[in-house]
């Protein structure tokens, strides 16, 4: 039974909510403050967190922001519809994907879901051997990626997302693909989820030594992580 934090000032909607999940299979602990957000998710064993944006006092942004800090624990934001602002915030911050509100509770459990799977999915490939693509380096199994042997402080979507492109290193990867096995999710129109991922994933892998990105741009089609 996986452990959820569910995190939202408005106590019907997380009472309703948490009866749902429940019923889903979840443990559920339920907060309705941003600071008992934070409280929470740093001192408890949580596999993920669900947390409205929206919130009196500290935000959700401002406690992503504190969590992703010391946990890379999965986090799924609650946004008002159509406030593109929130999300792209939200996923530049570290969140792993975003619903909008007000959201059907089957759409919301279909998201957890599919983000517990890429937190600990089976490596899209059978060996045990690490991925080698110049000097990075990734362990599918372990959840785990170095650059020149530093560990890389990736986001769970973050690693799916860059273990995708390291897969087919050298050839160019989709956005649709990318979202499909990246985020658990078909791509929908105006979704820039996939870029904000893609630009986070850059800025922590630096540049190559010409001043590029590993991670190209193929316009109108998707990415490409470069063999050096």
């Amino acid at each position: 039974m996986s452990k959820l934090l569910l995190v939202d000032d408005d106590v019907d909607l997380t009472t309703m909510l948490k009866d749902y999940l429940e019923r889903e299979g979840f443990s559920i602990t339920a907060v309705n403050d941003g600071e008992s957000a934070v409280r929470e998710a740093l001192h408890g064993d949580y596999a993920l967190a669900v947390m409205d944006v929206m919130m009196p006092g500290m935000t959700g942004i401002e406690a992503l922001s504190r969590i992703r800090m010391h946990s890379q624990m999965p986090v799924l934001m609650l946004t008002a519809r159509g406030d593109d602002i929130d999300r792209i915030i939200g996923l530049e911050l570290g969140a792993d994907d975003y619903v909008p509100k007000p959201c059907m509770p089957r759409e919301l459990v279909a998201r957890i879901r599919a983000i517990l799977r890429r937190a600990r999915p089976e490596s899209l490939i059978s060996s045990h051997d690490p991925l080698q693509i110049g000097a990075l380096t990734l362990w599918p199994e372990k959840r785990h990626a170095a650059l020149n042997g530093q560990t890389l402080d990736l986001t769970s979507t973050e690693f799916n997302l860059l273990e995708v492109l390291a897969q087919q290193a050298g050839q160019t990867v989709s956005k649709a693909d990318l979202s499909t096995h990246g985020l658990g999710r078909p791509l929908t129109r105006y979704d820039r989820s996939i870029d904000v991922h893609m630009s986070s994933i850059r800025h922590k892998l630096g540049q190559l030594p010409d001043g590029h990105s590993c991670i190209q741009t193929v316009r109108g089609v998707g990415y490409q992580l470069v063999r050096e």
